[in-house]
């Protein structure tokens, strides 16, 4: 009887999490396994579950199979997230509408925002990490965006792109409703 040695499931999770650039504290959020553990798996201390694999797997976007087999395809992405399931907002006292259009698993690596503004409405953030850009497109109305000491009034149509690394406001001074679609992009984070 030939007995086949068993993948090496760490040593490719390894490898595609470091093709992939992410750290394994970031594989760690996406994943549910612990750091600690996810440690073990590579240096292949530990023989992990199958149901721990098919987390990472889906930490890593790709197929079980993927890293029983050694590839590194990434799978293929095509996810929806129906109306009824995107948060909603409602900022402080004269704060404008928000409506969170990207899933929660994509947070602080791309999010994407429908937000409405009254008339008067401001909205003043603090700075992000560094690195961090917002890309604005107002759809309706008009807004001002500040950041640092540029300021721009934009119009319907007008897009905008800044770095959101330093305190930022985007308010309504006009006497109709505005409503603004943003995009928050994160630096890529590095691999340990």
């Amino acid at each position: 009887m030939v007995h086949e040695k068993p993948p090496c499931i760490g040593k490719n999770i390894q490898r595609i999490r470091k093709q992939q650039q992410i750290t394994l504290s970031v594989l760690a959020e996406r994943s549910g396994v612990s750091k600690a553990m996810l440690s073990q798996i590579e240096a292949e201390k530990v023989n992990p579950t199958v149901a721990t694999v098919w987390k990472i797997a889906r930490g890593l976007e790709v197929d079980l199979d993927t890293l029983i087999k050694g590839e590194s395809e990434k799978a293929k992405k095509f996810m929806v997230t129906r109306a009824e399931d995107t948060t909603t907002l409602e900022t402080v006292e004269n704060g404008p509408h928000i409506k969170v259009l990207s899933p929660i698993a994509m947070a602080e690596d791309l999010e994407i925002y429908l937000l409405t503004f009254e008339p008067g409405n401001v909205l003043e953030s603090t700075a992000h990490e560094p690195g961090t850009e917002e890309y604005l497109t107002v759809f309706k109305g008009e807004v001002s965006v500040k950041a640092g000491a540029k300021e721009a009034l934009l119009k319907e149509g007008d897009f905008i792109i800044y770095n959101c690394d330093i305190d930022h406001t985007i308010s309504n001074e006009s006497p109709e409703k505005s409503v603004v679609h943003m995009i928050v992009r994160f630096p890529k984070r590095q691999w340990e």
